[in-house]
């Protein structure tokens, strides 16, 4: 069965990151999370980072706000992808220091960037990306793709009845 890792900055980073955890289990895609600090448990960075892949994850999604270290750091231990979520944080500049230190990694060392606060969009990117080697996880994704063009059909009609 395959697994992904949630990993966040700190427990302030909960409310956003909850969306990949809710859409990965709607997916029926097994999650583990946990707080991973770049900045204050950096052992247990190089911990997690070096054996992600050896306790079965598939792909790792990490949230970070601020100087947003975390994603980068995993990506740089790990051979899994690496999905980062940038996170608008209290001491953020708007979010934008943590778009760009997620977003601007070196070649050779890359991390898939969702939007600021986008979890949602980072679990959907780790179904897609187990769904291409998991028929199950594929369909599930089938399906979800046709109800968002069934959810917009539906919401024209609506409109149209309304003008």
């Amino acid at each position: 069965m395959s697994k992904v890792a949630v990993i966040m900055g700190s427990t302030s980073d909960l409310p956003v990151m909850q969306d990949a955890l809710d859409i990965l289990k709607e997916f029926g895609i097994a999650v583990d999370v946990d707080i991973v600090s770049a900045h204050r448990t950096p052992e247990k960075l190089f911990d997690f980072g070096k054996n992600a892949h050896k306790n079965g994850y598939n792909v790792i999604i990490a949230g970070a706000g601020g100087a947003a270290h975390l994603p980068g750091m995993v990506a740089s231990l790990s051979p899994l992808p690496v999905i980062g979520v940038p996170i608008k944080s209290s001491n953020s500049i708007d979010g934008w220091d943590s778009v760009l230190s997620i977003l601007q990694m070196p070649g050779g060392v890359p991390v898939a960037t969702v939007a600021l606060n986008g979890a949602k969009n980072a679990g959907i990117l780790a179904a897609q990306i187990i769904g291409s080697s998991d028929s199950q996880v594929l369909a599930k994704m089938e399906a979800y793709k046709e109800s968002l063009k069934e959810k917009v059909i539906k919401g024209a009609e609506e409109v149209r009845k309304k003008s």
